[in-house]
């Protein structure tokens, strides 16, 4: 395989305000690809920063009685912070208020300036009298100058839609002092996108872009590409322009120049070669992952800016969808507005990036976080799958056979069939098609589950002249826990290192297809525990306060959890009446003959003994009990639960049980004595 040197970027998350959800999307995205293409062998960086400049961090930072610098400052600790704990593993995290920034901004500008792409006009723009400044689009608020609506932002209406000039606002009024605004002249520097038009047609339809992509920037070229104002002025917090006292580059001039300063301070760090990841003939590939608000900025100006200023292009922008909560748009209200640092004081980080990895495909649909579901698929798949297949091997590999593998493989063709899904799954993360990958790899924890089922360790470990085949089994069922996981590396660094230490051997493509055969292991410990909904419910009630001023925060998190918990419960179990309590008829029953159920994921075909007659139960224990520790037992059914027709057939009644559900269902056993068909008072 060709080793490829690849520069990889995520877009820059601006320096006013802490990360959430919506874009740990991106970031887990990307790191998942990233973290493939390293574990491929190949030479491959990615690189971020915080983007610092712009009003709105001048104002806030005004707000909060701090410089500019000492507010970006702190957020880049808090972003760091953040992402070390989600595991996003960029080689280099920068900022744009930095001298390489200043230097790649100031050289750009002037080799487009002398290439006679900088075009000076002057315009006339809003300004606050008491501030002394411009007002940009979102500083200023009026009436609708369409259909008249109060209270609508500078650039667009909110209720019909309309686009528009600020100065086209009735009764503006400025967002920053409430001052009515004022038209002042100003000389502004503009940067001639439509001398690119040709050079962006060919290059926005040469693969470089997802079709859907591709296909929305037509709409650009069919109106007609615009020169795009690069200049603001003073008071603005950022790059003054060379030979222009008192204009700043926009922000969305030097952000994206942002990933080659991030890079060249990386390089200068590690003497890594810049020029030949940047220079006109570079054989590297570069990328950047981005959401799909920003695709004009870097699929039209960016490419653009570097051609003109003698750089390369991008191999390749990757956009992607937004993230919604519940299938709404994230709502501060409805506690869906979720910070990372809120997530993280929760639940634990790898299963929001299993979960997203789950649904990303390579397009650019909207990704829904549906809370309930979340829950589900991680305590399904990871907990109730791939996990259960080490837990259920691990203990008899421990205990019995001193933590020593066998030196046989049980099952050769089923270990080359885990084996070769590896050139399948290696694709589909490499096309970012990471739902598929990840469906190929359930489907074969499923199929290695499937095997374990049938060999049933637990009961040949009894019987002291199959010692061997229980070695066999279990030994066989590590080494295919440890291919699943060999694939899940790239989504879940943290929990595939704890394998590799249980393992005693290192997760690499290089070394997946060779089983461990008498191979020394250490103790199994649990890699994962079970996403708790009321933790979920108490995650969404604390970013609700997030709203409020909080005093006491560890009271307040308390009554919410109680919250979270009674509106479960009232969710579950509206309240009852003795009365109705009085119409249950609980029964023992004896389990006579108990067998998986093909198609479903979690139930168990019972057949019930009550006495006088059986009954065939349906029950979803199936991650918790193998049929054949149940056959014989005695449980507690519901003898008057009407009967339910199922694809798989009728169920006539229900067994009692507890627990939080999945692998931890305890069935309610009555006490030694009792017989089938006894009523429960």
């Amino acid at each position: 395989m060709t080793t490829r040197k690849i520069l990889i970027t995520s877009a820059l998350p601006y320096a006013n305000g802490p990360i959430h959800l919506g874009h740990l999307l991106e970031y887990i995205q990307t790191d998942i690809w990233s973290r493939f293409q390293k574990a491929r062998g190949h030479q491959c960086y990615y690189v971020c920063a915080d983007d610092a400049h712009g009003t709105p961090i001048m104002l806030k930072a005004q707000q909060l009685g701090l410089t500019p610098e000492q507010m970006i400052a702190q957020t880049a600790i808090e972003h760091q912070a953040d992402f070390a704990e989600f595991l996003i593993g960029f080689d280099n995290y920068h900022s744009t208020h930095s001298s390489e920034n200043l230097a790649f901004a100031s050289e750009i500008y002037t080799k487009l300036d002398a290439g006679g792409y900088i075009k000076r006009r002057s315009i006339s723009q809003l300004f606050d009298p008491e501030k002394q400044m411009f007002l940009p689009d979102r500083f200023v608020k009026g009436d609708c100058p369409k259909c008249g609506a109060l209270d609508q932002n500078g650039d667009s209406c909110d209720v019909c839609g309309a686009t528009y000039s600020p100065t086209e606002l009735k009764n503006p009024k400025s967002v920053v002092s409430g001052a009515t605004p004022v038209l002042k002249d100003s000389e502004h520097y503009f940067f001639d996108l439509p001398a690119f038009e040709q050079m962006l047609q060919d290059w926005t339809r040469g693969g470089a872009l997802q079709s859907e992509m591709a296909n929305k920037l037509q709409e650009w070229f069919k109106d007609g590409l615009q020169q795009w104002d690069i200049s603001r002025d003073a008071p603005y917090f950022g790059f003054e322009i060379p030979g222009a006292p008192g204009k700043f580059f926009y922000v969305w001039l030097d952000a994206p120049i942002g990933y080659l300063a991030s890079f060249k301070n990386y390089c200068d760090k590690t003497g890594i070669d810049f020029n030949q990841f940047w220079q006109l003939d570079s054989d590297a590939e570069v990328y950047h992952f981005i959401g799909k608000d920003i695709i004009y900025f870097h699929s039209l100006f960016w490419p653009a800016m570097l051609h003109g200023a003698g750089y390369r292009k991008p191999t390749s922008v990757f956009a992607h969808g937004f993230v919604t909560v519940n299938g709404a748009k994230m709502s501060k209200s409805r506690g869906t507005f979720i910070k990372a640092r809120t997530y993280l004081e929760h639940l634990n980080p790898e299963c929001l990036r299993y979960y997203f990895a789950s649904k990303l495909t390579s397009g650019i649909v909207d990704l829904d976080l549906n809370l309930e579901d979340f829950a589900q698929k991680v305590n399904a798949d990871l907990v109730g799958k791939v996990v259960n297949i080490a837990s259920r091997c691990a203990s008899f590999i421990s205990k019995k056979f001193n933590g020593t593998l066998s030196s046989n493989l049980a099952e050769p063709e089923l270990f080359a069939e885990f084996i070769a899904q590896g050139d399948s799954i290696a694709a589909a993360f490499e096309e970012r098609e990471y739902a598929r990958a990840i469906r190929d790899i359930m489907a074969l924890a499923d199929k290695a589950n499937q095997y374990i089922d049938a060999k049933a360790p637990w009961v040949l470990a009894k019987d002291d002249s199959k010692q061997q085949e229980t070695l066999d089994v279990c030994s066989m069922g590590i080494n295919l826990f440890r291919v699943l996981m060999h694939y899940l590396k790239p989504v879940l660094p943290a929990m595939a290192r704890e394998v590799e230490v249980f393992l005693n051997s290192e997760l690499r493509w290089d070394n997946y297809q060779q089983p461990l055969l008498n191979h020394a292991v250490n103790p199994f410990k649990a890699l994962m525990q079970r996403v708790d909904p009321v933790k979920v419910q108490a995650m969404v009630d604390a970013s609700k306060e997030n709203l409020q001023a909080t005093a006491a925060p560890a009271v307040q998190a308390s009554a919410a959890q109680t919250r979270a918990v009674a509106a479960e419960i009232e969710a579950i179990a509206p309240t009852i009446n003795i009365d109705d309590f009085a119409k249950l008829d609980l029964r023992i029953a004896k389990i006579v003959s108990a067998e998986h159920v093909e198609g479903a994921d979690k139930l168990l075909r019972l057949q019930l003994d009550l006495g006088n007659e059986q009954r065939q139960v349906f029950a979803g224990i199936k991650a918790a009990y193998q049929p054949e520790q149940l056959v014989g037992r005695l449980t507690v059914m519901v003898a008057n639960l009407a009967p339910r027709k199922m694809k798989f057939g009728m169920s006539e009644g229900m067994v009692m049980a507890a627990g939080p559900g999945g692998s931890e269902i305890f069935l309610l056993s009555p006490d030694d004595g009792a017989t089938p068909g006894m009523r429960v008072k």
